[in-house]
C-alpha cells in the first residue's frame, strides 16, 4: 500500500509540474511578445495572443503581457497597453464562457476593439491630429491580423507535420507566429549581435540543407520580414535572407560548410549595400556564427534532422505504378484468403453430417489448377494497370493535404485516369480510420479534381481499409429481382447485384444442384465467391476457375452450381454475358427481344471449365432479363409470348410478374427454385 501511495504522489507531482510548465510557456510567450514591436513603436502582439488563449491559459497570457508592458513601455504607453490587456482578458473570458473559442472572428474582434478603444482614448486625451488616429487604426488592424495568425497556429494539428500533410495556410501562420516571437527576442543583443537572428539564420540553413530550397525560401521570407519590420533601417533583411537562402541552395549537394559559406558571402554583399555601419557588420557576424554552428552539429543530431525531413522518402509517390500494384496485390491476397476460409467453413459444415474423405488424386489435381488460377489473376491485374494511362500525382497530393485537415492520414492515394479519361481514386488507410467515407470528404475530392463522383465505397481487408471513388458514369441500372423457393425457406438460387467500383454493374444468378438446403449452400457459395473475386478486381475467367475448384473440393459428393452473369459498362453501355451451365437470357430493345443462349458446363463438375460469352451494347431504356432454369423449364414459347406482351411499369414489377407467370404455368410436383433479374439502362 505504501508503494502505491508513493507512486500516486509521484504521479501527482509530475502532473502538477507539467501543467505549471504549460502555463509558464504562455506567460513567457506573451511577455516576449509585449516588446515585439514594429517600426514606430507599435507592439500589440501580446494582446493578440491573449485573445487566442484557452480558458486554462488566458490569465497567464494576460499576466505575462501586463508585466511586459509595464516593464518595457514608457508612462502613458504602459497605461494604454495595460488597459488593452484588461479589455482583451475580459473579452477572452466571455468567449470561453460561451464556448465560442473555435470561431476565429471573435478573437480578431476582441483584439481590434481592445487596441482601437484604448488608442482613441489616448488620442483624445493628448489632443492628437488626424494622423495619430490613423496610426491607432493601423495598430488595431495589426492586432486583428496577428490574432488571425496566432489562432491558426494554435489550432493547427502539429501531428500533420510528420505526415507532410499540414496545409500551406497553417504552415504560413505557424511560421509568421514564430517569426513574431523571434522578432521580440531580437532586441536582446550582445555587442549588437542578436541571438534571435542567429537562431533564425540557423533555421534557414538547416531547412535548406536537410529539407528543400523551397521550404528554406519560405522560412527566410517569413523571418526576414518579421525581423525587418522590428527596427528601423533593417528591412533589407527580407531580401538578404531570401536571396542568401537561394544562393545556399545551390551547394546542397556539396557540404554544410559550402552552404554556410555561400550564405555568409551573400550576407556580406547585402550588408555592404545597406551601408548601416555596425548593424551591417553584426548581420554578417550572425550569419557566420549560424554557419559555424550548423557545420559543427553532431552526427547524431544531423541524422535525426535528416530523418525528419526525409520521412517517407523511401515510399513511392502517391499514385505511382509500383505502389498501386502493391496495394492491389495486397487486396488480391486478402480475397484469396477469404476464398480459402469460405471453402473451409463449408467443408466443416458438410463434415458435421458425417466424416467424408475426399479423393486424394482429385485434390492434387485441383491444387495444381490453383497455380494457373493465380497466374490468370495476376494477368487480370496487369491488364488493368495497362489501362491506367495517367497517375495524377498533383491531385493525389492535394487530396492528402485535404485529408490532413480532417486528421486523416492514409498510407497511399492513387488518382488513376484510364485511356478513356475516366478517373478513379483509391485511398488506402488503417481500418481504424474514422470519417474517410463521409459525404463531406467526397465533396472535397470532387472540388479538388473538378469532376463529379459517385458515392464512395469502402472495402475492408484485415487491418486495412480501401476507399474507392469513381467518376460518375453516363448511365446507371434500374433493376429488380424476384425469387421462389420450391422447398422450405431455403432457395437453391442465389441472386447478387454488385458495383465493382470501376464503372461496371454486375448481376449474378447462381443455381445450386437440386433444391433445399444443399442446393442453397452450393448456390450461395458459387455466387458469394464469384462476387468477392470480381469486386477485388479479378476477371471473370480466372474467378470462375477458383469457384470451380472450390466446389470440386467442397465434398466427395457431386456438387455443382450454374453461374449466369451480366456485366454492364456504365460509361459506354457495353454488356457482356458470361454463362456456365446457365439457361438463356433476354435482351429487350424497343419492345423487341433477342435471346442470349450459350452452351457451357456448370461449375463443380469437371476441371478446366470456361465461361461461354456474348457481347452487346445497350442504349437508354434497353433491358436485360436473366432467369434460372426453374423459369425457363416451363417452355420457351410460353416465356416468349409473355415477354412480348408484358407491359409492366418498372423492373421490379416486371420481375415479379415473370415469376408469377412461371409459377402459374409449372407443375407443382416438379417445380424447381426460380429466380429472375430484370435490369434497365437509364441515364446517370
Amino acid at each position: 500500500m505504501q508503494v502505491k501511495e508513493k507512486f500516486k504522489i509521484k504521479n501527482s507531482y509530475k502532473f502538477i509540474l507539467k501543467e505549471f510548465a504549460k502555463r509558464a510557456v504562455w506567460f513567457v510567450l506573451s511577455f516576449v511578445l509585449s516588446f515585439s514591436s514594429v517600426v514606430g513603436g507599435s507592439c500589440p502582439f501580446a494582446i493578440s495572443l491573449i485573445t487566442v488563449s484557452s480558458k486554462e491559459n488566458f490569465l497567464f497570457s494576460a499576466a505575462g503581457a501586463g508585466v511586459g508592458y509595464i516593464v518595457f513601455c514608457d508612462g502613458t504607453d504602459a497605461v494604454r497597453y495595460f488597459s488593452a490587456v484588461l479589455i482583451a482578458a475580459l473579452g477572452t473570458f466571455a468567449i470561453n464562457l460561451f464556448n465560442a473559442k473555435k470561431e476565429i472572428y471573435l478573437p480578431m474582434l476582441v483584439s481590434f476593439l481592445s487596441v482601437i478603444s484604448t488608442g482613441i482614448v489616448m488620442n483624445i486625451r493628448n489632443g492628437d491630429v488626424i494622423g495619430a488616429y490613423a496610426l491607432s487604426f493601423g495598430e488595431s488592424v495589426l492586432a486583428l491580423g496577428a490574432s488571425f495568425f496566432f489562432f491558426r497556429a494554435v489550432h493547427c494539428n502539429l501531428k500533420r507535420l510528420k505526415y507532410k500533410a499540414l496545409p500551406v495556410a497553417d504552415t504560413t501562420c505557424l511560421l509568421v507566429s514564430v517569426s513574431a516571437f523571434l522578432a521580440g527576442l531580437s532586441f536582446i543583443e550582445i555587442k549588437g549581435v542578436s541571438p534571435a537572428r542567429i537562431i533564425s539564420i540557423l533555421a534557414i540553413l538547416i531547412t535548406v540543407r536537410f529539407g528543400s530550397q523551397s521550404r528554406g525560401l519560405i522560412i527566410a521570407i517569413c523571418l526576414g520580414f518579421a525581423l525587418g519590420i522590428s527596427r528601423e533601417n533593417s528591412m533589407f533583411l527580407l531580401g538578404a535572407y531570401a536571396f542568401s537562402a537561394l544562393a545556399a541552395g545551390l551547394f546542397t549537394s556539396i557540404s554544410s560548410m559550402a552552404i554556410g559559406i555561400s550564405f555568409s558571402l551573400s550576407m556580406v554583399f547585402f550588408a555592404v549595400a545597406a551601408n548601416l555601419g555596425a548593424f551591417s557588420v553584426c548581420c554578417v557576424i550572425e550569419s557566420v556564427i549560424a554557419s559555424v554552428i550548423m557545420t559543427l552539429l553532431p552526427e547524431v543530431l544531423t541524422e535525426k534532422i535528416s530523418d525528419y525531413f526525409e520521412s517517407g522518402a523511401d515510399i513511392a509517390p502517391d499514385g505511382s505504378l509500383r505502389q498501386s500494384l502493391v496495394v492491389r496485390l495486397r487486396f488480391a491476397s486478402s480475397a484469396l484468403a477469404q476464398v480459402s476460409e469460405s471453402v473451409r467453413d463449408v467443408r466443416e459444415r458438410i463434415n458435421e453430417l458425417g466424416r467424408i474423405e475426399p479423393m486424394e488424386s482429385e485434390l492434387r489435381m485441383v491444387a495444381a489448377d490453383q497455380f494457373f488460377s493465380i497466374s490468370d489473376m495476376l494477368e487480370d491485374l496487369a491488364f488493368e494497370f495497362d489501362d491506367a494511362e495517367i497517375f495524377d500525382f498533383k491531385s493525389a497530393g492535394k487530396i492528402r493535404r485535404m485529408l490532413g485537415e480532417y486528421d486523416i492520414y492514409p498510407e497511399n492515394i492513387s488518382v488513376i485516369i484510364d485511356k478513356f479519361d475516366r478517373m478513379r481514386i483509391e485511398i488506402l488507410a488503417s481500418s481504424k480510420t474514422k470519417g474517410l467515407d463521409s459525404p463531406r470528404i467526397k465533396n472535397e475530392i470532387a472540388k479538388i479534381c473538378g469532376r463529379d463522383f459517385e458515392k464512395s465505397r469502402t472495402n475492408l481487408s484485415g487491418s486495412n481499409l480501401m476507399l474507392t471513388v469513381i467518376e460518375r458514369p453516363n448511365f446507371k441500372m434500374s433493376f429488380g429481382f424476384a425469387q421462389y423457393c420450391a422447398e422450405g425457406k431455403l432457395c437453391g438460387d442465389t441472386v447478387k447485384a454488385i458495383n465493382d467500383s470501376r464503372g461496371h454493374m454486375i448481376f449474378i444468378i447462381s443455381d445450386g444442384m437440386g433444391k433445399g438446403g444443399r442446393a442453397a449452400l452450393d448456390g450461395a457459395m458459387g455466387a458469394g465467391l464469384l462476387s468477392k473475386l470480381l469486386s477485388a478486381g479479378f476477371g471473370f475467367d480466372s474467378s470462375l476457375k477458383v469457384v470451380n475448384s472450390a466446389l470440386l473440393v467442397k465434398s466427395s459428393e457431386e456438387s455443382l452450381a450454374t453461374l449466369d452473369c451480366a456485366c454492364v459498362d456504365l460509361f459506354t453501355g457495353k454488356c457482356e454475358f458470361f454463362k456456365a451451365g446457365a439457361p438463356r437470357s433476354y435482351i429487350v430493345k424497343n419492345n423487341s427481344f433477342t435471346k442470349c443462349e450459350l452452351s457451357s458446363m456448370p461449375a463443380g463438375i469437371l476441371r478446366g471449365i470456361e465461361f461461354a460469352k456474348r457481347t452487346t451494347v445497350l442504349n437508354v431504356g434497353d433491358e436485360i432479363i436473366m432467369m434460372s432454369d426453374g423459369i425457363t423449364d416451363i417452355g420457351e414459347d410460353l416465356i416468349d409470348d409473355f415477354l412480348r406482351y408484358d407491359d409492366s411499369d418498372g423492373p421490379n414489377d416486371r420481375a415479379q410478374e415473370i415469376l408469377d407467370f412461371a409459377v402459374a404455368h409449372s407443375d407443382a410436383r416438379h417445380r424447381d427454385d426460380m429466380s429472375v433479374i430484370v435490369a434497365k439502362l437509364i441515364k446517370g
